[in-house]
């Protein structure tokens, strides 16, 4: 299923919105991680920089066939062997990675998407211990340039609340000028168990 109000504008439009490497700096993602997976990665904004980044692979998840092409092809003229892009469906079927396989997830302008909770529950779930989850969006605002209908666009309390319960501790709030924000959040001390449930470590 595709995320509601997904259609994404020209990519040079899209491109103009955003200093990619400096908000990722921000956010806390540095030569540090070694595997990471940006979800709705689009044309490659973030997942470009990010693999220049990073000591292992970043996955290139969309559920947009053009998307995924798209992002292949910028991996291969820039000689990025480490980009792996995924056609998937990760809302309703997962995104397919091992359980605690990540040191970051990128989620960033996609928590409009129908059922947040369940994408976060598969973040907890690939998410290494002392992993981190950067969630960036466009600020709860009707005069920004782009982003979803306010009755579907999340604001940061909201983002908050979704995480911290299921455990997500917040270590950062950004404000990534003009027009979004920016949470960042480590892996809770517990684990994920294959019922859905968070159970302390013995």
């Amino acid at each position: 299923m595709k995320i509601r109000e997904s259609g994404m504008p020209p990519e040079s439009l899209w491109e103009d919105f955003f200093e990619p490497e400096k908000i990722l700096e921000i956010m806390g993602f540095d030569n540090n991680i070694v595997n990471a997976v940006d979800f709705g990665c689009g044309y490659g904004t973030f997942t470009i920089p990010a693999s220049k980044m990073i000591k292992g692979e970043i996955y290139a998840i969309d559920i947009e066939k053009e998307m995924v092409k798209r992002i292949t092809e910028r991996a291969s003229n820039e000689n990025l062997k480490n980009i792996k892009a995924v056609l998937c469906d990760f809302i309703h079927k997962g995104s397919g990675l091992k359980d605690q396989s990540m040191d970051y997830v990128i989620l960033f302008n996609i928590l409009h998407a129908e059922e947040p909770e369940e994408l976060l529950k598969e973040v907890c779930r690939i998410l290494a211990p002392e992993g981190k989850l950067g969630i960036m969006h466009w600020n709860y605002d009707p005069e920004t340039p782009r982003g979803p209908p306010m009755a579907i666009r999340p604001e940061p309390e909201q983002c908050i609340k979704w995480a911290t319960d299921l455990g997500f501790k917040l270590e950062n709030r950004h404000d990534l000028k003009p027009y979004h924000y920016g949470l960042v959040f480590s892996k809770p001390e517990k684990e994920w168990t294959e019922g859905n449930e968070l159970s302390t470590s013995m």
